[in-house]
């Protein structure tokens, strides 16, 4: 008869539970609809997969479903979006096809962002004249420090309540999380404190966040309305907009036309200012606090 020693039994069945407790968050799939997500995601569950849909170079209005975004949304455990109807075009199909039940609803696997935060601009009534526009409020919230830290802290609840056994490690996660962002936003403010009152022309309401915050005034839009490209007649009332000699810049994103901007500034003499919208927009935004510290010194070299 083989004896076995308890003590070593039980140590191992420790261990192993030790082990799999240490792997659990690891085997978490998260898929991201923007870049900007998958950044906090990562650095809310730092050891789950996340994958981003998108990345910054990509207008996240317009998004093929294709297989590969199929495939991996059918492995997903979570889906994290910025919402307010941003991916209204392409992640219902992404739901439909992946046939994953857990990413259909808000009441298992899917995050909207918006849904956490009180959004910008929301509209009692919409319709198609108005062109491309939000009735639930302006979805490019990331550029809000104190809304994505609300974002932060509902994303971590969400993440407990799919997965309860790691709740330490996302509690840790997120009290780190928010003691660096924190600090950081007392910097963001000093540093972006000379740009309040700057008046601009941008491409979108893309920045209208991170302008509320910073007192950046955008007097005009290069679209006529949100999605409509910018007309000749629409380009010359701008022009004699800037002709007032108030406006410092014309903003844009990397992923928007710039043809617009360019005939503008040729004719105003102002200079074009390519932002970043997201992480990995430009060399320098390799996570959420760079991206913010990029933008912020972009702004502030506008002569």
């Amino acid at each position: 008869m083989v004896r076995i020693n308890s003590k070593i039994v039980r140590a191992s069945v420790a261990a192993i539970g030790l082990a799999y407790g240490c792997t659990a968050q690891a085997e978490l799939n998260i898929f991201a609809c923007e870049p900007e997500y998958a950044a906090l995601a990562q650095e809310l569950a730092p050891d789950a997969k996340v994958y981003s849909a998108t990345t910054a170079l990509q207008d996240p209005h317009l998004v093929q479903a294709r297989p590969s975004l199929i495939a991996k949304m059918r492995q997903a455990d979570l889906a994290v979006c910025a919402g307010a109807e941003l991916e209204v075009g392409w992640l219902p199909m992404l739901q439909m096809k992946s046939a994953n039940a857990k990413v259909r609803s808000t009441d298992k696997g899917l995050f909207y962002a918006a849904d956490h935060i009180d959004t910008l601009d929301k509209l009692a009534k919409v319709d198609r004249s108005m062109g491309d526009v939000h009735a639930q409020g302006n979805p490019h919230l990331h550029f809000s420090p104190e809304r994505m830290l609300q974002v932060a802290k509902a994303l971590t609840a969400k993440l407990i309540s799919i997965d309860p056994d790691n709740r330490t490690a996302y509690e840790s996660a997120l009290s780190q999380f928010q003691q660096q962002w924190q600090q950081a936003m007392v910097r963001w403010k000093k540093e972006g404190a000379d740009l309040k009152g700057m008046k601009v022309v941008a491409y979108h309401s893309s920045f209208r966040y991170l302008f509320d915050w910073l007192g950046i005034e955008q007097v005009a839009d290069l679209e006529p309305k949100p999605g409509i490209p910018p007309s000749s007649a629409h380009l010359a009332s701008l022009l004699s907009r800037v002709k007032q000699g108030d406006v410092k810049a014309i903003v844009l994103t990397s992923y928007q036309d710039d043809r617009g901007a360019n005939w503008l500034a040729e004719r105003s003499g102002l200079p074009v200012v390519t932002l970043p919208m997201s992480v990995g927009g430009n060399d320098q935004s390799v996570d959420l606090i760079s991206l913010y510290d990029s933008v912020i010194a972009l702004l502030k070299g506008i002569k």
